[in-house]
């Protein structure tokens, strides 16, 4: 069975919510959607304090090439334009929504009749791409790149296939699993509008052998498909990552940045991506909800919720049983490249995957002590970087050395630091300097 080459740790799974079906989410009194839910420019509100908006309408528009407009996941009154604390912990730019009914725009499709490509002769690679981008979609595995971006690879790129990255390698996440049970054909005909825009015959949908229901599932309704093969991957972190993936599926390594996957011939897509460039282009339904997963070990009852975008998240942990007594941290993502919320009203967005509630006992770091030079770090770290000398090149501020060597393909997977026996807070510095690094070669450029 493949996997990656280099690198990788195996952290204990958790997925407490793998048989939990999904459910919908209870709408919020008031909707709040940030206008940064994705690589690159901001989006731009173009409505005001007092227009009445419906389920899927417009609230901004793309900022740029690299960004993607937003649409409302409620209908009601935008109450105002103001800041947010978001997932990162910072205030930003968003549209406030009170919530009133829930009116839908009368151009999405809500039937569940499945609709495939062949009905639709018609769309052109153009066509889908264009939708893509009108529906708002960007990458829902957490990067939240836009998608319309990722399907315009840049001039001299062959493209040679698609890869639909279902792994969900981050402990204790499951909405990746529940969609691919509940939504089998509507990902599968999503990955062959993306696999058309790309212009490609070859499709994989790659999935981790802790999960042989999505398997069989995705196995069996794929030979339905032309091109489309579901690959079995051995369980490993960080396998999501797309380099990673491409040297489990294909045996390619793409090269240190600027290179792309593009660059080796893949396009990466996340299965919630699929999903919705599935009710995108054949249901006009923009990117406005997601399935996102409350989970934790205390947590009353784990969960899949289909969330609509804007949604407070301490309505998920209310619907899920309420906050714990015994609650340590609350993650936004999962335990490995999550980060913690700053507190419970931050609103879900687009890339909003899970929320974690650890406990105070898994919350807790021990304390660092120093290097034992056992070099697990670097065994560990799926980049073949050294994650001891960047950590301390970055304590030290020495910047050229972390750019010699290269910083910039650290994938901040946290593999380093859930390694290494002395509890060091690798990453912690790691980051610093990927982020340091990274301004001095903008700067230049």
């Amino acid at each position: 069975m493949k996997t990656f080459k280099i690198g990788g740790v195996h952290p204990q799974e958790n997925k407490l919510s793998a048989s939990e079906p999904i459910r919908q989410a209870p709408l919020p009194q008031v909707a709040v959607f940030p206008l940064g839910q994705h690589i690159g420019a901001p989006a731009k509100p173009i409505v005001s304090k007092g227009d009445v908006v419906k389920v899927g309408q417009p609230i901004a528009e793309a900022g740029g090439y690299v960004s993607a407009p937003i649409h409302s996941s409620v209908s009601g009154t935008v109450l105002k334009i103001d800041t947010v604390i978001d997932a990162s912990g910072y205030a930003k730019p968003a549209v406030f929504i009170q919530v009133e009914g829930d009116e839908w725009e009368e151009s999405i499709d809500r039937s569940k009749q499945l609709v495939r490509l062949e009905e639709h002769p018609e769309l052109t690679d153009k066509d889908i791409i264009a939708k893509i981008q009108n529906a708002g979609i960007v990458g829902l595995g957490g990067a939240c790149f836009p998608t319309h971006v990722k399907l315009s690879p840049p001039p001299g790129n062959k493209i040679e296939w698609v890869i639909i990255n279902a792994v969900e390698c981050e402990p204790y996440l499951t909405a990746d699993h529940r969609l691919m049970l509940e939504h089998t054909d509507e990902i599968l005909v999503g990955t062959t509008l993306i696999m058309k825009a790309v212009g490609v015959t070859q499709g994989f949908i790659a999935i981790e052998n802790n999960k042989p229901d999505a398997i069989r599932l995705m196995t069996e309704h794929a030979r339905a498909y032309t091109g489309i093969e579901v690959v079995p991957l051995k369980v490993k972190y960080p396998q999501g990552g797309e380099k990673q993936l491409i040297d489990a599926v294909v045996g390619r390594q793409v090269p240190a940045p600027p290179a792309l996957p593009a660059s080796v011939g893949a396009i990466i897509q996340n299965v919630g991506t699929a999903y919705a460039v599935y009710q995108a282009v054949m249901k006009n339904k923009p990117l406005f909800e997601r399935v996102v997963t409350v989970t934790g070990k205390s947590l009353a009852h784990p969960s899949n919720l289909m969330t609509r975008i804007g949604t407070p998240m301490n309505l998920l942990i209310d619907e899920c049983g309420g906050l714990p007594e015994d609650t340590g941290k609350i993650i936004g993502g999962g335990p490995m490249m999550g980060k913690a919320l700053v507190n419970t009203e931050v609103p879900v967005c687009k890339g909003s995957s899970g929320i974690l509630i650890m406990t105070g006992t898994d919350a807790r770091r021990a304390k660092p002590g120093p290097c034992i030079r056992c070099g697990k770090c670097v065994t560990a770290c799926p980049m073949g970087l050294e994650p001891y000398l960047l950590a301390d090149g970055a304590a030290r501020e020495m910047w050229d050395l972390l750019e010699h060597n290269d910083i910039t393909s650290c994938i901040e997977c946290g593999s380093c630091q859930f390694t290494c026996p002395a509890h060091r807070p690798l990453l912690d510095y790691v980051r610093i300097g990927k982020s340091t690094v990274t301004g001095i070669i903008k700067s230049r450029s």
